[in-house]
């Protein structure tokens, strides 16, 4: 197996939404990324897609983006991101999902050469820009689920990479730690993968290893579209 990752597909969830609005490197995106996940991914691989997935507002309306991804090679593992506002109750969520495709939310998945975990993440607090106290009771909710999701992971992962999806940063280039990062590393994750930044957002992120963890941005236009796979098996 081969395991690749890329976030914040953004379909347009029946509302035809242009993502062209964004920019021009937006046009025809999603034929972009077909035309490179099918040329790379085999069936027995794994995709990862950290978040972003859909522009629907019910889960009904997502049914044909989801479809669409499903029908991609390989096997797909989906958490939610931050305009996910489809995505409800995660039992009718995993009941949406086509065949080969499975949703996470602060738990974990066995992929067999390593196990992945995650849980949808949340604004980093730094000394310039705190989070108000209702954005603060988000952040410690989404710690203490990234917490579960990696004590899932380590109950069956035994000597096994532990792989972390989480759709916000849970670093910046110029803010390298957070509670996210410090139970990472505490838990020698071997890989977390993110999404949430686009455009100029993109230079913002972190992208290297520390404290043993290597973090990789991996929403779509950060990698112009190419479905990004990952070297560490």
């Amino acid at each position: 197996m081969d395991l690749f990752a890329m976030g914040d597909l953004h379909l347009p969830g029946g509302q035809e939404k242009p993502m062209d609005v964004f920019g021009p490197q937006w046009e025809g995106h999603f034929q972009r990324i077909s035309d490179s996940w099918e040329a790379q991914v085999k069936p027995e691989d794994t995709v990862l897609i950290p978040g972003d997935i859909s522009w629907a507002m019910r889960l009904e309306d997502a049914r044909k983006d989801l479809e669409k991804v499903g029908r991609l090679p390989g096997r797909k593992v989906l958490i939610r991101g931050n305009h996910d506002y489809w995505w409800g109750g995660i039992t009718r969520v995993r009941e949406m999902l086509p065949e080969g495709m499975y949703a996470l939310q602060q738990d974990a998945l066995d992929l067999g050469e390593c196990v992945v975990c995650g849980t949808r993440g949340w604004l980093i607090p730094t000394d310039e820009a705190p989070l108000e106290p209702h954005e603060q009771k988000i952040y410690q909710r989404e710690i203490a689920r990234l917490e579960m999701a990696i004590q899932a992971a380590r109950r069956i992962a035994g000597d096994r990479p532990v792989v972390v999806m989480i759709h916000y940063p849970p670093l910046l280039k110029n803010q390298r730690t957070s509670r996210f990062t410090e139970l990472m590393e505490a838990a020698d994750v071997r890989v977390c993968v993110y999404g949430h930044l686009h455009g100029a957002g993109i230079l913002a992120g972190f992208q290297g290893e520390q404290g043993g963890t290597r973090y990789l941005l991996t929403s779509c236009d950060s990698l112009d579209f190419q479905v990004k796979k990952i070297n560490f098996l």
